[in-house]
Order: structure tokens, then sequence, then C-alpha cells
């Protein structure tokens, strides 16, 4: 039974031992269970209709993890819980008969098989009647003192099996993750795209302006980046005439973590030809609203405090105006760095004495403009100088067919009309490469291969990039990118 102090992992590994005296093996190689826990409670309401509260099933063989023993001597009440659920088992000494002197050797966290009819008890829980007792696998370590709801988070993250063991949220988070992928995978596939894979190691960090991990490959004694995103290579896809293209993955930033930000996170990106930025807000705010309803049933979510809804359309405004209406700069009236960053200044924004003019301008957009943008909204037509990988305007060169999509104040999704002239591509590269030498800026990086891939002609493009961490936040309702990463990097202990 579960020890009340003294040594726990002693008393633990004594019951082992026990166990392996007595020949039976604590750790068997399986066990074939005739229903998961769900499948045998909903087995049960099926016989129960029919037969009301007097109902016995058929014998089921169940497994699962320990997580409740409540002892009255010559029975044994315990709660058996699987991935499915959880379901109570009744010992008894008249049932088992010399089986009933495993459960002095039984611990909370313990692996266990039975098998037996359902029951109703007088307090009408569905019970398993265990006419066997089967040991899967001996729990050397007691869960935490409050595994029953365990909340140091701390521990929650780095020990992420604790944490799913403990929390039914967790748990069903996680799971909610895997058919939201599901659900974007099955929408895209339904749309024409194909799936694809593109290289992780990288000899140039392109497709964004982040700070790369670096590595080294012995055999080819050749400095390697960990992909920052996989831009570059699915748009050689569309140059070689794959027409509908996406890729989800993980990408890796050095950067920062904070509640919205871990240095590896999941990216989808998709790329279309013959569509521009227009042809992808329509895409995106249907994909989101179809995941929505495919996994919630609903397109209005509870984050914070607010609910957002994710029914189509959504709002569509000019980045310029926003910010205009946000913080009173046109930003337009400010063509230099410095006397933005100085106009800046006034409104208490913290700004670096050596920043380019299109830095200034996304870190005036994410201090003052994405905190308000709760329901889900386009920003559109950014910048020149934020886009290096976007074609501009035909009626403002100054602006390019840019946006990005927000949603319970903070961005889910980017994405641009692509830029399709190598020379153009060219300039742009060599500027942002000029950038990176004069002020120390992370910028996109020139990729010489890909400049020689679009000299052979890529056709117009939509191209989207979209943040599945952000986007399983928002649909589960949790505040921190550590709630829907199994295992976020963390500090050292």
């Amino acid at each position: 039974m579960v020890e009340k102090g003294g040594d726990l992992l002693q008393s633990r590994r004594e019951k082992f031992r026990r166990l392996r005296s007595r020949g039976i093996e604590p750790f068997p190689h399986r066990y074939r269970r005739t229903h998961t826990i769900g499948e045998a409670v909903a087995a049960f309401r099926v016989e129960e209709a029919k037969g009301g509260a007097a109902t016995r099933t058929e014998p089921m063989s169940l497994a699962g993890r320990v997580m409740a023993v409540r002892s009255m001597g010559r029975a044994t009440f315990l709660v058996l819980q699987d991935g499915s659920g959880r379901i109570q088992i009744h010992l008894r000494r008249d049932t088992l008969g010399q089986g009933y002197d495993l459960v002095r050797d039984l611990d909370m966290g313990d692996f266990l098989g039975s098998q037996g009819p359902l029951f109703l008890t007088r307090t009408g829980e569905i019970t398993l009647e265990a006419h066997d007792l089967t040991f899967l696998a001996k729990a050397l370590r007691p869960l935490p003192e409050k595994w029953h709801g365990l909340t140091e988070v701390e521990t929650r993250y780095r020990q992420r099996y604790l944490d799913l063991i403990a929390n039914k949220d967790a748990r069903h988070n996680f799971q909610l993750r895997s058919r939201i992928i599901g659900a974007m995978r099955r929408f895209l596939d339904s749309r024409g795209f194909i799936e694809v894979e593109t290289p992780v190691l990288v000899p140039v960090a392109a497709g964004a302006a982040a700070a790369p991990f670096t590595t080294h490959h012995n055999a080819l004694n050749l400095d390697l980046y960990l992909r920052i995103a996989t831009e570059l290579y699915l748009k050689r896809l569309i140059i070689g005439g794959l027409e509908q293209v996406y890729e989800i993955g993980r990408v890796f930033r050095n950067e920062g973590i904070d509640l919205d930000h871990n240095p590896e996170f999941t990216l989808l990106e998709s790329y279309e030809a013959y569509a521009d930025y227009n042809d992808v807000m329509a895409m995106v705010e249907q994909m989101v609203s179809t995941i929505a309803q495919e996994v919630l049933g609903t397109c209005q979510v509870s984050f914070g405090e607010t609910t957002i809804d994710f029914t189509p359309p959504w709002r569509r405004v000019s980045l310029r105006e926003e910010v205009q209406r946000c913080t009173g700069i046109d930003f337009q009236d400010f063509p230099d760095a410095a006397a933005l960053a100085e106009r800046m200044r006034t409104l208490g924004i913290s700004v670096e004495e050596r920043n380019s003019r299109g830095r200034l301008i996304d870190k005036l957009v994410s201090a003052t403009v994405e905190p308000q943008l709760m329901q889900p909204t386009f920003l559109i037509d950014y910048p020149l100088e934020m886009s290096p990988l976007a074609k501009q305007k035909p009626n403002d060169p100054s602006l390019v067919e840019r946006f990005e999509a927000f949603a319970g104040g903070m961005e889910i999704a980017n994405s641009f009309t692509e830029l399709n002239d190598p020379d153009e591509q060219r300039r742009r590269f060599m500027e942002q490469e000029a950038l990176r030498a004069e002020l120390g800026e992370e910028v996109d990086r020139l990729d010489e291969d890909f400049l020689l891939a679009l000299e052979y002609g890529m056709p117009p493009t939509g191209g989207l990039g979209m943040g599945i961490d952000r986007l399983v936040m928002l649909l589960t309702g949790q505040t921190s990118i550590r709630e829907v990463i199994l295992f976020p990097q963390l500090k050292g202990k």
C-alpha cells in the first residue's frame, strides 16, 4: 500500500525484490487488453441501457496506471487510468484468493492489468470486478506529493511526464494540438497542396531575420546552421513546378524566451503559384475557422478575459493607418531612422542608438499596435525596408504586398506576394547585408543558390508562414507557449 513516512524509494525497491522472489515479473513484455477504459465505459453504458442498474458485462481486460488506492481489509478499491480515462477496480480476497496478497506490494503509480466484468456500485460508479491482477510495470519512484494537482510550474515543464500523469487538462491540450495539426493538413491537402520536407541543416540561414544556431559537419568539415525558416527551399520547389507545397516542421532561432517565444518552434509554411497575398488572406481565415469548427465545434474561443471569434471575414487594416491610430505617428513623415527614433522616445518606447528604420517600425508595431489586436486582424501593406522578400505594390513602391495576421494580441501568421525578380531580389539582399555590416542587425541573408534558382523563373506566388504553437495557444486558451510545447526550452538546473 501507499507508504506513510520512511524511505519511499527503499520501500518500493523492497516490494520490487519481493515480487521477483515470488516468481512474479514486475516488467512483463506485454499485456493483451480487450478494451481501453473509455471503450469499456461506453460498452457498459450500452448494456446498461438494455438491462438497467443490475447490468454486468462479459469479462473485459483493462490496463493502466494506479492513481488511487483505498484498502478495506478483505477488499480494496483502485482507480486505474489509461489514455482514454479512469475507472474503479474492485479487488476482493474471496474472488482473487492468494492473488489478493499482491495488494501489499502495490503502490500508486504502478501499471496493472486486470480482467473481469463491469458492474455498477451502490453509489452509481462503474467498476471492474477484478478476477485477476497482473503487474505490468512497478513504479520505483512515488508520484509527487501533490500529484493530484501538480502546480509547480518548473516541475510541470521540466518533467512533462509527471504533468501528463497528474493533469487531465494538460493531456487534453496536447491531444487537441495533434487534432489541430491534423485538421490543418486535411485542409491544405483538400485544396491541392502537397506536403514536402526540406533540409534542417543548411549552409545559409536564410528566409527570415533571426540569429541561427550553428553546428559543424565533421565528415564534410563544413559549418552548418539549423534552419530559421523553410521559405527559400519551398520556393525552389515552386520554381521546379510543384505549384502548391507546404511543410509543417521545426525551425530554430537563437533568440529570447518569453510567453510566446521558444528557441525551437513549429512552423507551417505554404506557397501557391499564381496567387497573391489577397488569396492567402482568404485561405488563412478559412483555414483557421475550419480548424476551430472541426476540432472545437465552434469558431468562438475563450482567451484570457476575451472571447475571440475566428469567423470570416477578418478585419483588414493598413499597417500605416493602424500605427497612426494607436500612436499618432505617421511613419511616412519620418524618412530617416534618427527622426523616427526620437519621436518614438517621446512615447516612452525604448530605442537603441543603432537601429534601421525598418527595425524601428517593427518595434513600434510590437509595442503599440500588436497588444491591441485581440480579434483576428490582418495588418496589410508594409514598408519596403521591412520586407526584402516581398513584391512592391504597383501603385506605391514604398510599400510591399505583405500582411501579418494577429489574434489574442500576438502575431500568428506572415505572408507575402513573393518577390520573383532575381535582380531585384539580389539588390535587396545586398542592402540587407550592408545593414548587417553597419548596424549588426539580424537580417535576411544572401543565398546565392536561391538566386541562381530564381533566375530560372518563378511564377507569381503567394507565400505564408504560420506559427503552429501560437495557433494552438489561441485555440486551447493558453497564454504561455510552454503550455503547448511538450518539452519547452528551460534554463539549466
